[in-house]
């Protein structure tokens, strides 16, 4: 018999905890998932394809459900700069860096496309 979870939440946070290093980046990588995705969405009369639709099927069409869910397969990962090399490409492009010496939320969220053959999950 399945175990009974505690929350309502499905994934559950501690399952998304266990793929990130933190809460913080958690919230940002599903904030800016969320935004690609409800990007895709609003674009798709356009036919303009620079967004990556959603990697997993989901039976929400909530786009932070669908970003967390991408989060909890593995689908969406960040990565995180080198705080060196962010301070040489602000030096060299004429920008200063900020205080923190750390990039945007956009440099945490790395969403890619499947590869040919690869199809979003059926969970």
């Amino acid at each position: 018999m399945p175990q009974a979870r505690s929350t309502l939440m499905d994934p559950p946070i501690e399952e998304l905890l266990d793929k990130v290093d933190s809460k913080f980046t958690l919230v940002a990588l599903g904030a800016s998932r969320a935004r690609q995705v409800n990007a895709y969405y609003n674009s798709l009369g356009e036919g303009l394809g620079r967004v990556v639709p959603p990697q997993v099927t989901s039976v929400s069409s909530n786009p932070l459900s669908i970003a967390f869910q991408e989060v909890a397969t593995g689908k969406a990962v960040y990565t995180r700069p080198d705080p060196d090399a962010v301070v040489e490409e602000g030096a060299e492009g004429g920008e200063a860096p900020d205080a923190s010496g750390s990039g945007s939320l956009d440099d945490v969220a790395v969403i890619e496309s499947p590869s040919k053959g690869d199809e979003p999950d059926a969970g």
